[in-house]
């Protein structure tokens, strides 16, 4: 049977873009298929302009740093409406670039809302195609849970969009998204309070690295209302009420501008997907494949949040390209999940790999040794401030193996990337002790724990 496409592709976020361009330099005729803004999530909701907000966050910290190296005191102002636009033209320019590297590959974007009419048909729009191979890399949306007054909130996508910047905040919900978004809207200078229902923020990090944020976000002027059972919300003439009961009885009502729901969960973005005329399974909302991204659906794969996996950029693209190996390079190969780095843009920033300390006890008990180290950098020794760089490595004692790193300090994304390569190719605490450190740096702690 002859198609329309040798792969089409519904949805144009990381995941579907780097799949459509890999599987077209090996010659197959792409097609994809978006109702939105061409990068997705990733570019237009999160990672991209989060991180331009992050280093806004930043800048009142570094005037304060610099009085402590001579530099004199000064005054600047904050203009939200004036970053926002920078924020999103940079957003728009790389949805030009994503459309011109299409464009280079050859491969067709069709504009509308892609639906599987069948296991090989896609209807876009009023537009009906074909195609040997159909990837669905559709993502995810954050959720509104059933609270009181939850038509008041605002979902964390919705952030980049406030035309004035609020005066007061509340983030619900103890995630790295709201964590981030809480630290980032305190470094501009709104008053924030984050609520979690957890005894502590960041579930499933590890537990030092979880304490370490929380106070460092405490430290900064964060305040943070942790073991939460109820929340109501209500509007009134002074603004925004948030009234919430913790220990069984006690109750506190915060008034604010602005609510984000920045950290209650994400669902894929799997209905309305015509996914009933095919024999696609889902599991809790999100789409069932196996090792190789393939559906229940001999000629269907899923790729990225919709299959709520692992739910990171990088991710999403490293199975869309692995995918497109195996089926258009002749290059069978699947995704590794084990030992994925990832970053808290928190302040004090974070990342990790591998293995947590509970998680390392569980598998391996008492073979489990850890390294510790807690300092005080030398950047703030002259800025006067007491803020510290945790660092963490979880040990095999029986192999000596590296099961994991976790660090929270000033770059510690950076710093962890390099440090995930050696995990990765399965370094020993020798091999991190003969590596000479550079001095005077952070990082170096890395290989002279002992």
């Amino acid at each position: 049977m002859t198609y329309d496409f040798d792969l089409f592709v519904i949805g144009a976020g990381s995941g579907g873009i780097a799949t459509a361009r890999r599987a077209a330099q090996y010659s197959a005729k792409v097609g994809v298929a978006e109702f939105d803004r061409l990068g997705g999530t990733c570019v237009n909701r999160g990672c991209v302009p989060k991180k331009l907000m992050v280093y806004a966050a930043n800048f009142p910290e570094l005037f304060t740093d610099a009085q402590g190296y001579g530099w004199s005191g000064m005054e600047s102002s904050f203009d939200w409406e004036k970053m926002i636009t920078a924020v999103n033209n940079e957003v728009d320019r790389l949805n030009g670039i994503y459309q011109k590297m299409l464009d280079n590959s050859k491969v067709e974007v069709l504009r509308g809302y892609g639906t599987l009419v069948d296991s090989h048909t896609v209807l876009v729009g009023d537009k009906q195609v074909t195609a040997d191979k159909i990837l669905i890399a559709v993502g995810g949306h954050p959720i509104k849970p059933n609270i009181l007054g939850i038509e008041h909130a605002i979902t964390s996508d919705d952030i980049f969009n406030l035309k004035k910047q609020p005066e007061r905040m509340v983030i619900l919900g103890g995630g790295y998204i709201g964590s981030e978004f809480a630290c980032i809207m305190n470094g501009l200078g709104t008053e924030v309070t984050q609520i979690t229902r957890s005894d502590m923020i960041l579930r499933g990090f590890d537990d030092d690295l979880r304490k370490e944020i929380q106070q460092g976000m405490i430290n900064h002027g964060i305040n943070v209302i942790n073991n939460v059972e109820l929340i109501a919300i209500e509007k009134d003439a002074e603004g925004i009420k948030v009234t919430v009961r913790k220990d069984g009885e006690t109750e506190e009502t915060v008034v604010v501008d602005v609510i984000s729901l920045a950290a209650l969960g994400r669902k894929p973005n799997t209905q309305n997907l015509g996914l009933e005329n095919t024999k696609i399974k889902l599991h809790d909302g999100s789409i069932v494949v196996n090792e190789y991204s393939r559906t229940d659906e001999e000629n269907i794969y899923a790729v990225g949040d919709c299959t709520n996996n692992i739910n990171l950029t990088p991710v999403a693209i490293n199975e869309g390209r692995a995918f497109a190996d195996t089926v258009f390079g002749g290059k069978s190969r699947t995704m590794s999940y084990e030992n994925i780095p990832t970053a808290i843009f928190t302040m004090p920033e974070a990342a990790t790999v591998g293995l947590t300390e509970a998680e390392a006890q569980e598998k391996y008990g008492d073979r489990v040794k850890i390294y510790r180290t807690r300092f005080r950098p030398m950047y703030y020794t002259l800025a006067g401030k007491e803020e510290k760089t945790m660092m963490k490595l979880v040990v095999d004692q029986n192999t000596d193996q590296v099961l994991g790193a976790h660090m929270v300090g000033t770059n510690a994304a950076e710093i962890i990337q390099g440090v995930a390569i050696a995990i990765k190719m399965g370094a020993t605490k020798a091999n991190f002790d003969a590596t000479v450190g550079i001095h005077p740096s952070s990082a170096e702690e890395f290989v002279t724990m002992r």
